[in-house]
């Protein structure tokens, strides 16, 4: 079983970024922090056949030492079938990817907060497409948020 690393700090350094990842059914959604570890900004939306593919390119080309993956729980905090398919892939990743230590974060109404974000300009499978990268930055942004908090204790 998965455990959720809400209070594990990992080490980390000015100049290494982190990565968060918002895993669908058919879409992964991707944020990247800057290099302060202070912004987190939408990137890429992959399909997930192209995952790993995705997933190897940037952990080469970028100094990602976290990866950060939203953990889908219900409003109630409980499991459901989407969890136990996000921990399997989670758990799959992190033996796959070991230059990177890896956190299941809280992603409760990050792809609502992202969906909200819609404009007029694009069209909507786009947008929809796009809102996976938005709900990617805001787990990112709640998991940077926290670690500031922490560094400041």
């Amino acid at each position: 079983m998965v455990m959720e690393l809400t209070s594990k700090i990992f080490p980390i350094q000015d100049g290494d970024k982190i990565l968060a990842l918002d895993l669908g059914d058919q879409w992964v959604g991707s944020a990247l922090s800057d290099a302060t570890q202070t912004l987190a900004k939408p990137y890429k939306t992959v399909t997930l056949a192209d995952m790993l593919s995705f997933l190897t390119t940037i952990l080469q080309e970028e100094p990602i030492k976290i990866v950060v993956v939203g953990h889908p729980r219900t409003m109630k905090g409980t499991s459901s079938e989407q969890t136990a398919i996000v921990e399997r892939t989670f758990e799959e990743l992190q033996k796959s990817f070991t230059s990177a230590s890896w956190v299941l974060w809280d992603e409760r109404l990050s792809s609502k907060r992202a969906s909200q974000q819609r404009s007029q300009k694009t069209p909507a499978k786009e947008e929809r497409i796009r809102a996976h990268s938005i709900a990617a930055a805001y787990i990112l942004d709640s998991y940077l948020t926290f670690l500031k908090a922490q560094q400041s204790l």
